[in-house]
């Protein structure tokens, strides 16, 4: 049996970090030290409006509970980091590199993923004394504490991290809003206004690229993933892109249309998906006769047809695009027009608006929302790029163990935190995976 964890009079995890100023820093290292305070100071703002309880709760295996996301986002740091840069230093629980470890197989065993929800303990206030603990370490570290050398090779490391947990800052709200809307109170995880009454949605329109090759994947400068190097040409044939996403009433006239009844609109693993999990519109909404309703984070209400359809599968985006005449973009067909377009013009988690928003009409001539608001799900399978060499260790089973029976979904959603995405991103889900805000957007 593990010993109890260590106990720190910690303050609150929001204040854990010492403020810009109260530390002497050298030149490259204050840049890095308020990056790190703003993007874990983030998690805990997050964590804001729930209730004590909220905190436990695992509705599905891939749903976490948001006490784990804490912890693991910590353990990163300390595991990778910590670990390696302070010599002698001690994990702040012998135990919690088994607790936390995700799924790096080359840093040991781990606690099953499907049970997560088993562990009231630790509890969350030892969860964030260990966040505590972990910072006050880290800041010492970024502060110049560590011995000459040891920080330099650690500083890519570190960034890294600090995505990996503005990943896990989106994954605690769709985990979330599945724990909420499992719950038959319907509970709301803040206010959240809806679109103005009567939002309309600028028509579809058609954008054009010709025939021609494309540059694709992360260049040099600033930071990228593994999965998203090395840059690479490739050849596209005609095609056009649609100028905004799928809106939900668009949607609604596929299910009205029959399109859940129709096996001639869906690949056969599909179907045979459709059919297991008795799929008859997105995930979260509910009909009352005539009347649709969807779950949002800010409690239920009225589906409003102008906003992007959202919580829809590979397989449902698939037979929508079939059933309209259409088909999924690839991922470099959407690169090739996301390349071009404001990285910032966005309906972000930053904003505080918790759902897709309607799209608007904007000066730029290119496609609307190709970042932010949905992912769209393209019709690329995750695999690698040519050339493709993963991180050295255990980091490089951040991605490249994933590059199978996995599809690539470009963008962001309203629940990234702005400046975590790029042209280039790419992120991957299983093809029957609906919990994300998933949608889609047409090509020709």
């Amino acid at each position: 049996m593990p010993p109890p964890p260590q106990r720190h009079d910690a303050p609150p995890a929001s204040s854990v970090v010492p403020r810009q100023g109260a530390i002497k820093t050298p030149v490259e290292t204050p840049s890095l030290l308020r990056r790190y305070v703003e993007v874990r100071s983030f998690s805990e703002t997050l964590c804001e409006p729930l209730a004590l309880e909220d905190y436990v709760v695992q509705t599905m295996p891939e749903v976490s509970p948001t006490k784990w996301h804490l912890a693991h986002t910590t353990w990163f740091f300390e595991t990778f980091v910590l670990a390696r840069a302070l010599e002698g230093y001690e994990p702040f629980h012998p135990a919690y590199n088994y607790l936390f470890n995700s799924y790096y197989e080359a840093a040991g065993d781990r606690h099953a993923r499907d049970r997560r929800g088993v562990l009231s303990r630790p509890t969350v206030e030892e969860v964030i004394e260990y966040r505590y603990h972990v910072n006050r370490a880290m800041a010492a570290l970024l502060s110049g504490s560590a011995p000459p050398g040891r920080l330099a090779p650690l500083v890519d490391v570190i960034v890294l991290g600090l995505h990996h947990e503005q990943q896990h800052q989106e994954l605690m709200l769709t985990d979330l809003k599945h724990v909420l809307a499992s719950n038959p109170l319907r509970p709301a995880y803040r206010a959240d206004a809806g679109p103005p009454e009567g939002a309309k949605a600028p028509p579809l329109v058609w954008h054009e690229r010709a025939e021609g090759l494309a540059a694709v994947g992360a260049g040099e400068g600033g930071f990228s993933f593994d999965n998203e190097r090395p840059r690479h040409r490739v050849f596209l044939e005609s095609f056009e892109l649609a100028s905004r996403p799928v809106t939900a009433g668009e949607y609604l006239e596929f299910i009205r249309d029959g399109g859940y009844d129709r096996p001639e609109l869906w690949l056969s693993d599909g179907w045979a998906a459709r059919k297991r999990f008795d799929w008859q519109a997105p995930l979260y909404w509910e009909r009352e006769g005539d009347l649709v309703r969807q779950m949002t984070l800010g409690g239920l209400r009225p589906l409003c047809h102008a906003e992007p359809v959202c919580h829809i599968s590979y397989y449902e985006a698939d037979a929508f695009a079939r059933w309209y005449g259409a088909r999924l973009p690839t991922e470099c067909e959407w690169e090739a027009f996301a390349e071009r377009a404001p990285a910032h013009e966005g309906n972000y988690v930053d904003a505080g608006h918790l759902h897709p928003e309607p799209a608007k009409r904007m000066s730029s001539p290119g496609p609307l929302q190709l970042f932010g608001d949905v992912w769209e799900w393209t019709a690329s399978p995750y695999a690698p790029y040519p050339g493709f060499r993963p991180l050295e260790g255990a980091l490089g089973e951040y991605n490249g163990k994933f590059m199978c029976n996995q599809m690539v979904l470009r963008g962001g959603s309203c629940l990234t935190p702005r400046g975590h995405v790029r042209a280039s991103y790419r992120n991957f889900f299983p093809p029957e995976a609906r919990w994300q805000m998933s949608g889609l957007r047409l090509a020709r």
